[in-house]
């Protein structure tokens, strides 16, 4: 074991200094080792993975899934039993209904709304605002 190693064991949190040159802590989150901000909520039962990043004010509920190196920043919102599949992007006070799914690599924007149950493809953008709801298969449903 390197002097790096030791030096990590048993440690629960991650100090990231952000582009304004602030250091953010981050602690791992339970389930799946991934990086949760200090003010930030993640209920106990919710996986984040290791490789995400979870900005301050997110809010995650019970039983929702964030995969390996999505990034959910500041004031967003995931609801029960969403998933948000590997390298997603969710933007700033963006909401993700319950039950949702958020494909791959897909973008979902500032302040953008996606509803109850919907299914968002892999390497899709839904722009900042914008507000999206599809039935089961992931057809895009008439606002």
């Amino acid at each position: 074991m390197g002097p790096q190693e030791a030096n990590t064991l048993g440690k629960n949190y991650v100090d990231i200094e952000n582009d304004r040159g602030e250091t953010l802590r981050y602690r791992k989150h339970v389930n799946g080792r991934g990086l949760v901000a200090h003010g930030a909520k993640v209920h106990p039962s919710a996986v984040v993975e290791a490789g995400a990043y979870v900005e301050p004010g997110v809010q995650i509920a019970a039983g929702a899934h964030v995969g390996r190196g999505v990034w959910v920043e500041t004031d967003a919102v995931i609801g029960p039993d969403a998933d948000i599949q590997a390298h997603a992007h969710i933007g700033v006070r963006a909401a993700i209904g319950a039950g949702a799914k958020i494909g791959v690599r897909t973008q979902v924007g500032r302040e953008a709304r996606v509803a109850v149950g919907s299914l968002i493809g892999d390497d899709e953008t839904i722009g900042d605002g914008e507000q999206v709801a599809t039935d089961r298969r992931g057809l895009r449903l008439a606002a």
